[in-house]
């Protein structure tokens, strides 16, 4: 469920546009009108308001932000902005870019988004890049990884209810054989974690744990520092347990020594219209600190204004 608090009379988007103009103009930039209309604005909103904006002004509102903000407040705001599916693709885009920990944004890309969400984010990859996000993904990555990645990038899956029980133990059974084997990357163990619909794979996972008596993300720590086993993991829990993953995603941002703000801007920015009610229920039930207290404790400013504002604080 959303957290986004978007008032019952929205006012005119040339309202909205005209206060966005008036809150770059003057000696500073109005940083509280910006959250209080595009931290209350949903997506659809959004981006009418992105598209007024450049008819009324001649000016592209993204760039606007990006000349007038700076530093953690920029990056979440432009973020937000930004109309999901063009998001994606830029984070995804980020990520190909770098190695290693950036490998879980694209998981985090493929494994949670729907079918027609991450279609639609590698349309938007093509229209802003000019190639794939397949393309980049291989370009950028080797081996095991690439073996993983590319295949949960590229995949469409199917969206329904139906379980087959037949392929959901047989295919446990697989899992099970190969993990025991440490063959972490073989075809077929891939190949389930990355065709099979997500209803199908809970029944595969359930069906593991009922008959080998272990979650399977147990028996893939055999090695905690494996980097590619880390990547499975998430995989894994992408699939399964999205909240969880995302819940895991802020204790260790918040929890650190020194906030982790990418961590933080890109989960709250992408989840606040998703799911990000059950995500804070999540956190409390884990952390026993409500996420817009850790959030008080760990940032400060316009930053965690537009943080709270996002995660459906009363306050902000």
């Amino acid at each position: 469920m959303s957290t986004l608090c978007v008032p019952s009379q929205v006012p005119p988007v040339s309202d909205d546009c005209e206060q966005l103009h008036k809150a770059f103009k003057g000696w500073g930039t109005n940083e509280g009108l910006i959250i209080s209309i595009l931290g209350h604005r949903n997506a659809a909103q959004r981006k009418v308001i992105q598209k007024t904006y450049a008819e009324t002004y001649g000016e592209d509102l993204l760039k606007v932000l990006d000349k007038e903000l700076s530093s953690d407040f920029e990056r979440i705001v432009k973020l937000w902005a930004l109309d999901p599916p063009e998001r994606d693709a830029q984070l995804a885009n980020e990520a190909t870019k770098r190695w290693t920990k950036s490998n879980q944004v694209l998981v985090e890309i493929a494994c949670t988004r729907s079918a027609q969400d991450l279609l639609h984010a590698k349309q938007a990859y093509h229209a802003l890049y000019k190639k794939s996000l397949e393309e980049d993904v291989a370009y950028h990555t080797t081996g095991d990884f690439r073996k993983l990645l590319l295949p949960l990038v590229s995949t469409y899956r199917y969206e329904g209810d139906e379980v087959n029980m037949t392929i959901a133990k047989a295919e446990a059974k697989i899992l099970h054989e190969k993990i025991c084997e440490k063959a972490y990357a073989d075809d077929d163990l891939i190949r389930i974690l990355a065709t099979r619909s997500k209803t199908q794979i809970n029944a595969t996972l359930n069906h593991y744990k009922n008959e080998f008596g272990k979650d399977i993300n147990k028996d893939l720590k055999a090695d905690p520092k494996d980097e590619f086993l880390a990547l499975l993991r998430s995989a894994i829990k992408c699939l399964n347990f999205p909240e969880k993953y995302f819940e895991k995603s802020l204790r260790l941002a918040i929890n650190k020594t020194g906030t982790d703000e990418g961590a933080l801007t890109r989960v709250v920015a992408t989840r606040a219209e998703v799911d990000m009610k059950t995500i804070k229920e999540c956190f409390e039930k884990r952390n026993t600190v409500p996420l817009d207290k850790a959030i008080v404790k760990d940032t400060t400013g316009d930053y965690e204004k537009m943080l709270l504002t996002l995660i459906g604080h009363g306050d902000a």
